[in-house]
């Protein structure tokens, strides 16, 4: 239990950090300095004033020097994220997977609040995200390290098929974000990478139903949020999945 709420803990002060991200890195700005401020008056935001979820609620969503509102998706992404590191220790028995679980959680939010608002998902997110999963995959679990690897590369592969074939419904940012997932899931990249397809489908067809079929495959959506819905989905039920697959499909 100690254990889960210090995960929390973490999820949630990391959310907040995740939102600096979200907000600097497509502006090109850096994420240290300056320290956060009110995007209204630029006062510097108070220690006090930066507590994850629990300063916007007391401050009732607004800035304390100008009154200026602040958006819901600040503490929505920091609760989100404090969930889901929590599901990942209470999921995971072994330190290898409760930090790659984790440390996906903290790359594939940015990813998408990114892509949903610019529709781009950054060179810096998936590179250091690459890096990452080598580096905890080696450090934790050298020997499942050639399927992680085999697993990116099947991910990435499979998604630059799609791009070429279509390369309006899908960029070079979700390839490598498919290939950096791989890198953490392993074969549970499998389920993810069909969850976020499904979606994807779904979601285009919501689209075009409403604002017509016309219309609809003029209109550009974001694949990102799908591939993090889909890495999610997998942190939490991925080799699950392949079980079961295996075991009825398979034998």
């Amino acid at each position: 239990m100690a254990e889960a709420t210090l995960a929390g803990l973490f999820g949630a002060i990391f959310g907040s950090f995740l939102n600096v991200v979200a907000y600097r890195l497509p502006r090109r700005e850096s994420l240290v300095r300056p320290a956060s401020r009110c995007p209204g008056c630029g006062t510097p935001v108070r220690p006090y004033d930066n507590i994850p979820v629990l300063s916007w609620l007391l401050l009732r969503g607004h800035c304390r020097s100008c009154g200026e509102g602040i958006s819901v998706r600040y503490p929505l992404v920091e609760a989100l994220t404090g969930a889901l590191c929590v599901g990942a220790v209470l999921t995971h028995h072994s330190a290898s997977g409760i930090a790659l679980s984790v440390v996906l959680i903290l790359l594939v939010v940015p990813a998408a609040l990114i892509d949903l608002e610019y529709r781009i998902i950054p060179n810096r997110i998936t590179g250091f995200g690459a890096l990452a999963a080598l580096a905890v995959g080696l450090a934790l679990d050298a020997p499942g390290e050639p399927a992680r690897l085999i697993a990116g590369a099947s991910a990435a592969g499979l998604l630059l098929l799609a791009a070429l074939a279509y390369p309006r419904g899908m960029g070079m940012g979700d390839v490598k974000l498919a290939g950096v997932m791989g890198l953490f899931l392993g074969s549970a990249v499998a389920p993810a990478i069909l969850l976020a397809l499904l979606t994807g489908v779904l979601g285009g067809v919501v689209v075009m139903a409403r604002k017509g079929v016309s219309a609809g495959r003029k209109t550009a959506v974001p694949f990102g949020p799908f591939l993090a819905l889909g890495a999610l989905v997998a942190v939490f039920a991925g080799h699950q999945l392949v079980h079961y697959y295996v075991q009825h499909f398979i034998h």
